[in-house]
C-alpha cells in the first residue's frame, strides 16, 4: 500500500526565504574569508578552494573538516555570525502558507540549529517545526551525502514515503528522490524543462507556491498504518 505522507522536511537557507535576500551571499564571503584567516590561504586561493570543496564534497565545510582539520564548530560559528535583520523579515504569507499544509514539519539543514533558529524566528514561523535537523545530526557529514538521508529517516522514525523534502538544490534533492522521497525543488520552473526528473519530482518558483503545488499529490496519496514515533531527538 502506498505510504501516506507525514513530513514536511524543510530546508532552510534560500528555501523559506528568496536567494536574493543577501543571506547566503554574506556567508559566501564570510566562508571565503575563514579559508584566509583561519586556514592561511591565500584569498585568490581561498575562493576557488571554496567552489571546489563544495562540489566535491557537498559542503565547503566537509572538505576543510577532511583536508585541513578545521573544527566544524569554529567554522559554523564564524560563517553564520551575521545580522540576519539586515537581510529577512518576518513574512505573514510563509507563515499562512506553512500552516495550510496539514503535515508534521522539520528543518532539514546543512546549518547549525542556532542559525535556523534565528532564521524561524526572524521569519515568523518557528512555531510551525516541530524540530530542527541539523548538520551536527549526521556528524557533520551532510546533504547531499546518503547517510544524512538515512540519518533523518531513523530520527523521525518514518519511510522514505512518508517524507516531503523541499530545497533549493537538485543535488541534494536526487538521493532523496532516489531512496523515494517526495522532492520539491524551489526555485525552478515546471518539469521537465528545467531539472531532470531524477532529481525532483516537482519544481516551483518559490516556497509561496508549496502548498498549492502538493495538494493534489497529497490528495492520491494512500493511507497506511502509522509507524510507531517515538519522538524527535533533541
Amino acid at each position: 500500500m502506498t505510504d501516506k505522507p507525514r513530513f514536511l522536511l524543510c530546508d532552510l537557507d534560500n528555501t523559506l526565504y528568496p536567494p536574493d535576500s543577501g543571506v547566503m551571499q554574506t556567508v559566501g564571503r564570510l566562508i571565503t574569508r575563514y579559508i584566509v584567516e583561519r586556514v592561511g590561504v591565500p584569498p585568490d586561493d581561498a575562493e576557488r578552494l571554496k567552489h571546489q570543496y563544495y562540489r566535491q564534497y557537498g559542503t565547503t565545510m566537509r572538505g576543510l573538516i577532511l583536508n585541513h582539520g578545521i573544527d566544524p564548530e569554529d567554522y559554523l560559528a564564524f560563517v553564520h555570525d551575521l545580522p540576519l535583520e539586515q537581510y529577512i523579515q518576518s513574512d505573514p504569507a510563509l507563515d499562512a502558507m506553512l500552516a495550510s499544509i496539514p503535515l508534521r514539519k522539520a528543518v532539514f539543514t546543512n546549518a547549525t540549529r542556532e542559525h535556523a533558529e534565528l532564521v524561524l524566528d526572524t521569519l515568523g514561523v518557528r512555531h510551525h517545526f516541530e524540530q530542527i535537523i541539523d548538520v551536527r545530526d549526521f556528524s557533520f557529514n551532510s546533504k547531499p551525502h546518503e547517510s544524512a538521508y538515512r540519518r533523518i529517516l531513523e530520527i523521525l522514525n518514518a519511510r522514505p514515503g512518508e517524507c516531503i523534502l523541499v530545497d533549493d538544490a537538485a543535488h541534494n534533492l536526487a538521493p532523496a528522490k532516489a531512496m523515494g522521497i517526495f522532492t520539491v525543488l524551489v526555485g525552478g520552473g515546471p518539469l521537465p524543462a528545467q531539472v531532470p526528473q531524477t532529481e525532483a519530482d516537482i519544481c516551483i518558483a518559490n516556497i509561496l507556491h508549496l502548498a498549492d503545488a502538493i495538494h493534489p499529490w497529497l490528495a492520491q496519496r494512500k493511507p497506511a498504518p502509522e509507524s510507531p514515533f517515538h519522538g524527535f531527538l533533541s
